[in-house]
């Protein structure tokens, strides 16, 4: 039987398994990275990342699974993850600088032990024909809408109707994010989760699309924001430019490890 070493980390409540596999020993098919995942049989998570070998010369490619088992975009709070694993393995400098689906991303551990992370340009922020929400690719994709009072959305129930609907077909679905503007440059966010298919405690590529949002329909003197998620606080700053989109996008936030350790498949 198959003996595979792990780590488990979370950033602000979102939590994963993280794998060494540059040695390339290591290939899980999608019914192995469900139980890795499943959190009464396996050794639980919001998503498996796996840590590779990156043949365009960066410290590390990551690859990212949803908890279903299926490959998927880029997360946020996984690249802070990640590149924290990375320096636990003695990988790259203080600034890690890796490939993931949605190209090269940097990642700078700060001295009070967060990390900031540089996301995907973003190009654009696109109104949907309900009149009441956006879209917007953050290196993985978003819906936002606003909302008065967050914690009264029942996330579960919306983010399900809303992740499946024929619009977002082509992306395999959409991440949903309900959003509360609680001051300027403050919001809180809860985010549905494809893939996990339910709601999690923090998404790092959901606050940022809730963020550039708030910025274009809401806040336009604010670029620097600080949120709220159900697992920690937070924050996103950036760079407008001229023609309307967004450049030098940086998620910071917290990284830790929870455990290591060796399960059998």
């Amino acid at each position: 039987m198959k003996t595979v070493n792990f780590s488990k980390y979370q950033g602000a409540g979102n939590d994963f398994v993280l794998i060494d596999v540059r040695d390339g020993q290591i290939c899980l098919d999608r019914e192995q990275i469900r139980f890795l995942c499943d959190r009464r049989f396996g050794i639980g998570g919001d998503g498996l990342m796996t840590l590779e070998r990156d043949p365009d010369g960066s410290d590390f490619y990551m690859r990212y699974f949803n908890s279903d088992g299926g490959e998927s975009t880029m997360c946020g709070n996984g690249g802070r993850c990640i590149a924290l694993f990375a320096e636990h393995l003695g990988i790259g400098g203080r600034t890690k600088r890796f490939n993931s689906s949605d190209g090269l991303h940097e990642a700078e551990l700060l001295d009070d032990g967060r990390l900031r992370l540089r996301m995907i340009d973003v190009a654009r922020v696109e109104p949907l024909a309900d009149g009441r929400s956006w879209f917007v690719f953050t290196g993985s994709p978003h819906y936002v809408e606003f909302v008065e009072r967050v914690m009264d959305v029942d996330v579960a129930r919306r983010g399900a109707e809303i992740r499946h609907r024929p619009e977002f077909e082509a992306q395999g679905g959409t991440n949903v994010n309900f959003v509360e503007v609680t001051g300027l440059g403050a919001i809180r966010v809860r985010t549905f989760e494809r893939g996990v298919e339910a709601e999690t405690l923090a998404c790092g590529t959901g606050v940022t699309a809730s963020a550039i949002v708030t910025h274009a329909l809401l806040q336009p003197e604010c670029r620097d924001f600080r949120i709220q998620a159900m697992g920690g606080r937070l924050e996103v700053a950036f760079t407008v430019l001229p023609e309307g989109g967004f450049s030098e996008v940086m998620l910071t936030g917290p990284a830790r490890r929870v455990f290591t350790g060796t399960i059998e498949l």
